[in-house]
């Protein structure tokens, strides 16, 4: 078996690969490598790349990447980062994803310094005045943004909401750059947020993870000091889903 994995492996990192290329990176006899594909073959997980004795990959590796895909919920590999996360940050942690024109919140942990939090999940917040609502607007397609936007238009949530068009662009380019959204006091007063994005296999940004808390304490000079730490954790959880940029 271990063997069998190898050459998966393999293939996995080269293409196309003879059987004598095979037999000596796990270096076995010639016969070995040939029985070893062979199985593989005839589980559609190799197949002969057309008459030159090559062999590749098959359709047989996306059925069962595609089960394991299917079967990673975002909850679940998302709850140990986000624990570490409310630990060390010392506040409420929370994971969104896209719902309609709206983030919604899946799952939260909260800080050892925000026993009094707000419950976040389920709850629908508009995305141009969260962190974690900027984060997905700014990885949208700029079309599909100008379309979300137009609809819901820019609501004053709190007199911090940014309700120009303009400005709002200029804050999501500067998310990209920089690879986190922060919002002072935009959609509760005394609230303040930072969130990072989280990527599935393919490299689509998918959910945001953000940290929130009061602002007398969770300042923006504290947010942008646990900035690097909110990265890594959405790196992490990207990782956990199976995304290795």
């Amino acid at each position: 078996m271990d063997r069998a994995i190898s050459v998966l492996e393999i293939l996995a990192k080269r293409g196309e690969v003879g059987v004598s290329e095979v037999a000596a990176e796990i270096e076995v006899h010639k016969s070995t490598a040939f029985r070893l594909l062979g199985a593989l073959e005839a589980r559609d997980l190799v197949e002969q790349a057309g008459e030159r004795g090559k062999y590749r990959l098959s359709f047989g590796i996306v059925r069962l990447a595609g089960a394991v895909a299917g079967g990673l919920d975002l909850t679940q590999q998302s709850h140990p980062v986000l624990e570490v996360l409310a630990e060390k940050i010392g506040e409420t942690v929370n994971i969104a994803t896209l719902e309609s024109h709206h983030a919604v919140n899946l799952h939260q942990v909260r800080g050892p310094g925000s026993v009094a939090a707000h419950n976040w999940v389920g709850r629908l917040t508009p995305l141009h005045a969260t962190s974690s609502g900027k984060v997905l607007l700014a990885h949208m397609d700029r079309k599909e943004r100008a379309r979300v936007l137009a609809e819901t238009g820019l609501k004053k949530s709190t007199p911090n909401t940014v309700t120009s068009k303009k400005r709002l662009e200029g804050e999501l380019e500067e998310v990209l750059r920089r690879g986190y959204a922060v919002t002072l006091n935009e959609y509760e007063v005394g609230l303040h947020a930072m969130a990072a994005a989280v990527r599935n296999q393919s490299g689509e940004v998918v959910a945001a993870i953000s940290a929130s808390g009061p602002e007398y304490r969770y300042t923006e000079e504290r947010m942008h000091e646990f900035a690097p730490l909110l990265i890594e954790g959405a790196e992490e959880i990207s990782h956990r889903l199976g995304h290795l940029g």
